[in-house]
């Protein structure tokens, strides 16, 4: 179970709410009474928790499993060790994560204003604001209501935060017009100076960055991550955006609906992202791109020409993965053969 010095935890719930509320349903519906207390691993789940399989290959751990009640979809059932109440659903752990929200709900911060903390007289704060100790608030500044700002964070001159936002401690907002249910994780920077210059020999020349960064709502931006503001037009992140930890974005750069941008990755000036593109770990795109919508990257690929809708590219530089692995295929036979020829 979670250590409760660190997570307050709700509950119990019944297996029928818990089914009601996640998506699934119980393959006994005489079970919808009997109680959940809490979840963990099938490894570590007892009596009283619940908890989930997804994917077939920890059938094993399943089979040992000591948990009360187990989310999985009806194709695994026949998995099921004896006792173990089962709730079905066909994204496991979708509801899984629904469940564990439930009874982990994201701590709420109590409204108010630490006396340590900044707040210019110009700036507007909605109502249930929680302002925590030297976080500075600039003029012009708005923050909706329910957010919460974390301990040293600056909220720069007429930046704009929408509702229930929660910005973790020690970050930096400039330039930036951020939507609403939006979660900053600590030391995060927005708005900051696009990486933009004229090159001279007699010393290079700064181009004045004169956009914003625009963040839709329902967005998250994981911890040490930056995203530039624009050289003349904005960067745009798009609702529902998830943004990994040491991300960055450059100036100029558009996301549409629902990315995934992964730990490391990085993104150069005035490329363009369709909707639920992913970019994964330690992956580069190169500017003045565009990267279609649904198209995937793997990991530590560098990106030089556009990506199609839908295609998943692999490798420096990164091609079709199907082309790629056969150019590895290709050069591997080719080693084999040179080897052999000089035995």
């Amino acid at each position: 179970m979670a250590d409760p010095r660190f997570f307050e935890r709700a509950g119990p719930f019944t297996l029928g709410e818990l089914a009601e509320r996640c998506g699934a349903r119980l393959a006994d519906p005489a079970m919808a009474e009997r109680k959940a207390d809490d979840v963990a691993t099938l490894d570590q789940a007892g009596p009283g928790q619940l908890t989930f399989l997804d994917n077939p290959k920890y059938k094993d751990a399943f089979a040992q499993t000591k948990a009360g009640a187990c989310i999985l979809h009806a194709k695994h059932v026949d998995l099921a060790p004896a006792g173990v109440i089962l709730l079905l659903s066909p994204k496991p752990y979708l509801s899984y994560a629904r469940a564990a929200q439930l009874f982990y709900p994201a701590p709420q911060m109590p409204a108010g204003i630490h006396p340590s903390a900044v707040v210019d007289p110009a700036a507007r704060l909605g109502e249930g604001v929680s302002v925590a100790a030297q976080a500075v608030i600039e003029a012009g500044a708005e923050i909706g209501a329910g957010t919460s700002i974390g301990a040293g964070t600056v909220v720069g001159r007429s930046v704009v935060l929408g509702k229930d936002c929660r910005v973790g401690p020690q970050v930096t907002l400039s330039h930036c017009l951020i939507g609403d249910r939006v979660l900053l994780h600590p030391g995060v920077r927005i708005g900051q100076d696009g990486f933009g210059f004229a090159p001279d020999p007699a010393g290079h020349v700064k181009v004045p960055q004169l956009g914003r960064v625009q963040i839709g709502n329902d967005c998250e931006i994981g911890a040490n991550s930056t995203i530039d503001r624009g050289a003349g037009p904005d960067t745009v992140i798009g609702p529902g955006c998830w943004i990994d930890n040491l991300v960055q974005i450059g100036h100029n750069v558009t996301m549409g609906r629902g990315c995934i941008v992964i730990a490391q990755a990085g993104v150069a000036g005035s490329t363009q992202l369709g909707d639920f593109v992913v970019l994964a770990a330690q992956s580069g795109v190169a500017g003045h791109l565009k990267i279609g919508t649904g198209a995937r990257l793997g990991a530590k690929s560098g990106v030089m020409n556009d990506i199609p809708a839908g295609e998943s590219h692999f490798g420096i530089p990164a091609a079709p993965v199907k082309q790629y692995f056969r150019q590895v295929a290709t050069l591997r036979r080719l080693a084999q053969k040179k080897g052999a020829d000089n035995e």
